[in-house]
This record gives C-alpha cells, sequence and structure tokens, in this order.
C-alpha cells in the first residue's frame, strides 16, 4: 500500500493519496482544487488516479473531486447521509457511488469502510481503511475529515454561523457527542488521518502534528474527555473562532460543484491607465507589502498582502463583484491559484502590474503609521479614535481602554457606524492586520493611520491595557491619565 501526504499550510488542509501497488489504483481523500500535485506525485509513484473520496462537503476551499472526475475520469464516493439540502447535485454527472454507514468500497485491494460520524454537518463520514493486499484483515487507520482532529474535534457551528441555518448549532453539537462517543469504541491502536491542522477555522485548538491514533486522542484529546453530553455540548459550542464568511459560498459551491479549472491561464495584465474605468464596480485588490502600499498606493484599492491572501480574501472580497489584481508577473500566478482554492475564479478579470502603476503616477495616496507612544499622546489628546481589528478572544484577553473593537472580517459591514469627525488609527496584534484595515478604511475616504507593532508595542512601551479580573475587568498600570472604557 502507498499512502501519501499533502498539506497546504495556508488553509491548514491535510489530504491524502492511498495507493494500491499491486494493481495500481490509487484515491485521493478530500483533495483540494490544485490538483497537478496528486497527479504528479501518481505518475511518479507508478499509480493511476481512478477515485475520489470526500468525508463531507468541505466550506473553507473549494474541493478539488469534481477537477478529478472531470479531467482524468475518477469515480467519486461521496457522503449519502444527511438532510435533503445537503446532498452532493452534481456527482450523478460523474461516475460516483454515494455512501451510508456501513458501506465499503476497493480501491484495488484496499479496503474502506464507511462511517457515518455527524456533528460537524449532517452528511460528515469517516473513513476505515484495510489494507486487504497486505494480508492484513483489521483496519489501520482512520480518515477522519473534519471530525477528529489532532487535539481537538470538529465545530458543530458552522452551518449556523456561516450558512444561517438557525439552530443547527445545537443539533450539530448534541450529533457530535454520539460521534464522538463511537470514535472512543474505536481500537486504540487506530491511525487517524484528519483533513485540517493547526490554523484552521474549522475547529478550536487544532495540533500541529499530521495525524495521531485513536487511543492518544482518548487520552488527551478535551473534546474527547466528557461523558456528560450536556457538559460536551457547552464546551464544543463556546470560544469557537469566528466563522469566516465564506464559508457559506464555499459551502453552497462545493454542494452544486466548482467549475472546471482545467488548462484556464492567468489573467492578463491590462494598461494601467484603465484602472479607473474598472474601480467603481469592481474591487481593486493590491497583493502588495503592506509596508510599500502604506507609502504609495492606488486610491480605493484595498490591500491583501500575497502573505496574507489565503486567510483574509474570503473574509473581505465581495464574491459577487469582478476583481483586479496589482501585483508583478512573479507573484500572479501565485495569487490566482490562492484565490481559485477559495472560489473566486470567474470573478478575476484582469491584473495591473504595479511597476507600471508607479511608473506612470497612479499611486498617489498613503497612510500614515504611529509609534505606540505617539498613539499615547494623541488618545491623551483626543486628537484620534482608536479601533482594534483583533478577533474576540484577543480582545477579550487584553485590549488598549480607549480602543473600539471591531473585527477585521467584519469592518466592511460597520463602516458607516466609524466617526469621522477624527483620524482613526486602527491596531492589531503586530500591525499587519490592520494594515489591511487601514486599506479597507481609507477606500471608503476615512484618514487612517495604522499603530506600528500593534498592541505588542503598545505593551512592550509599558502602556495601560484592560485585562479581564474575577468581576469584570481592570486597567493596568500606565501613563495615560484618564483610563477609561469606550463600549464596542
Amino acid at each position: 500500500m502507498l499512502l501519501k501526504y499533502f498539506y497546504d499550510p495556508k488553509l491548514a488542509h491535510a489530504s491524502y493519496l492511498v495507493g494500491c501497488q499491486k494493481t495500481g489504483e490509487a484515491v485521493v481523500v478530500d483533495p483540494g482544487r490544485d490538483i497537478d500535485q496528486y497527479l504528479e506525485t501518481a505518475q511518479r509513484e507508478g499509480v493511476r488516479l481512478t477515485a475520489v473520496a470526500e468525508t463531507h462537503i468541505h466550506a473553507d476551499y473549494v474541493s478539488g473531486a469534481r477537477e478529478l472526475a472531470d479531467r482524468v475520469g475518477a469515480k467519486l464516493y461521496v457522503s449519502d447521509e444527511g438532510p435533503a439540502e445537503w446532498k452532493y447535485e452534481y456527482a450523478d454527472q460523474y461516475d460516483s457511488q454515494l455512501l451510508k454507514d456501513g458501506d465499503t468500497f476497493l480501491i484495488g485491494n484496499i479496503r474502506f469502510a464507511v462511517l457515518h460520524t455527524p456533528g460537524h454537518t449532517p452528511e460528515s463520514i469517516s473513513f476505515m481503511l484495510t489494507d486487504l493486499g497486505g494480508g492484513a484483515t483489521e483496519p489501520m487507520g482512520i480518515f477522519t475529515g473534519d471530525f477528529v482532529f489532532v487535539g481537538s474535534i470538529g465545530r458543530p457551528d458552522l452551518l449556523e454561523e456561516a450558512a444561517g441555518i438557525m439552530g443547527s448549532a445545537k443539533a450539530g453539537a448534541h450529533q457530535l457527542y454520539y460521534s464522538a462517543e463511537r470514535f472512543k469504541g474505536l481500537p486504540d491502536y487506530l491511525q487517524v488521518w484528519p483533513a485540517h491542522g493547526a490554523g484552521s477555522a474549522c475547529g478550536k485548538g487544532l495540533g500541529a502534528i499530521p495525524s495521531s491514533t485513536v487511543g492518544y486522542e482518548k487520552r488527551f484529546n478535551p473534546a474527547l474527555q466528557f461523558d456528560d453530553e450536556t457538559a460536551f455540548v457547552k464546551y464544543i459550542l463556546s470560544d469557537q473562532p469566528e466563522a469566516p464568511k465564506y464559508f457559506a459560498v464555499m459551502k453552497r459551491v462545493n454542494k452544486e460543484g466548482p467549475g472546471i479549472i482545467g488548462d484556464t491561464g492567468l489573467p492578463d495584465f491590462l494598461d494601467p491607465a484603465r484602472i479607473g474605468e474598472y474601480s467603481p464596480q469592481a474591487t481593486i485588490l493590491d497583493l502588495t507589502p503592506s509596508a510599500e502600499f502604506a507609502q504609495a498606493h492606488v486610491p480605493g484599492t484595498v490591500n491583501i498582502p500575497l502573505s496574507m491572501l489565503s486567510g483574509w480574501a474570503g473574509w473581505l472580497i465581495d464574491y459577487s463583484k469582478p476583481v483586479y489584481l496589482i501585483t508583478e508577473a512573479a507573484d500572479l500566478s501565485e495569487g490566482v491559484r490562492v484565490l481559485q482554492k477559495i472560489g473566486i475564479d470567474t470573478q478575476l478579470q484582469g491584473a495591473f502590474r504595479r511597476s507600471e502603476v508607479i511608473a506612470k503616477g497612479l499611486a498617489t495616496e498613503g497612510y500614515a503609521v504611529v509609534s505606540a507612544e505617539d498613539l499615547a499622546a494623541r488618545i491623551e489628546s483626543c486628537e484620534v479614535k482608536l479601533i482594534d481589528v483583533r478577533s474576540d478572544s484577543e480582545w477579550n484577553a487584553s485590549h488598549i481602554p480607549q480602543a473600539v473593537h471591531r473585527f477585521l472580517g467584519h469592518l466592511p459591514e460597520h463602516l458607516a457606524e466609524i466617526e469621522r469627525s477624527k483620524p482613526v488609527v486602527v491596531q492589531c496584534q503586530s500591525s499587519a492586520r490592520s494594515a489591511i484595515a487601514a486599506s479597507i478604511l481609507q477606500a471608503a475616504g476615512i484618514e487612517v493611520i495604522n499603530l506600528a507593532g500593534g498592541f505588542q508595542a503598545w505593551q512592550a512601551a509599558g502602556l495601560p491595557a484592560m485585562i479581564p479580573v474575577e468581576n469584570g475587568v481592570t486597567c493596568s498600570p500606565g501613563s495615560i491619565k484618564a483610563c477609561s472604557l469606550e463600549k464596542s
């Protein structure tokens, strides 16, 4: 048997190629959209991709299942569990087998047994693998998808938080409890191969190592320590990370069937002199590093650096609008690849070379950056308003007393609420996310300043912060006289 592990650090997504070396057949479990990596590995290992197996309809990336079915005729093995509204609508267009609990299928001499493990989503299934060709009569491991992770378990609230299906979070939490109980009944020696690692928003506290065992997770996974259903439900629904807005789009795309990329080329570079023709109706997305963008950029453009694109494009880009990129030729391919992973491909209409934009004098705008000490003085003299764009958990742990909390992912929805009588200083933990926020606010016509070094710099300067205590919050010592908390 052949088992190959693929990991996309930008999306914290794991996928697997499983091959039978006796028959030369292979399957990809939970593939991403960039399928060339699987095809190249299969060719190198001397197997052919004949199948795709998916644990559920994914919410955080565009699946490569349809692409593989269309490109190489791979048979689809997908869930037929769950309610009617969460069925694969495109499966009947290809050779496919719809799976329910207890079903099995063979890839060469490798047997996959299906377990219905709902909770993260109603249709979620897991695959137990047995290498019959190697003489085994008992399973070796289990592909858990987004059900059980290393050190965590799949969150049940995504359908409610991202897709707006009210009441599904609590119902999913109860389903997840019984799925977890079933998992705890599996043999300890089974290897666990999940679909995500640390950094994924599909659960809380995911571990960074690629795999585990059932026995280890039963002993050390916090979500598997509960014997009481009510306590489990309370635990699993609390302190989950923010659910990215684009997850609802991904659910729909993967259910209906994403478009086929095939040999689609890169968008053309356009004459930057025409950029003004596109900007009113489109999103002009500049992939330049934030420090360069702060110095000079085209008015009205939004800055998400290439290194942060996968984490924030889905939150901040309007999927209903055309998208144009500002970047250099060397980065265009990677930028497009990342956007395709989260379903922004048909929206891409063209690109502009940043060097040409600069040369033609179109980058006429910039924004200021302020130090923590200077910000403290400006706050004390009431010259500025401060917005903290960090996550809820970061804000609740500690924050600058005079800040208003506006999480970056939801910032575009709250632009009308932001006071414009004074310059707005934006702040995150390090200044990377607040630089993105600065571009959004400036594009909306707000005078903006970014805090250099973010909250880390503020703390390093010994300035006051609100910190939680037993009966509320208190202010740590510092140099600002008025340490009052402004409600967010």
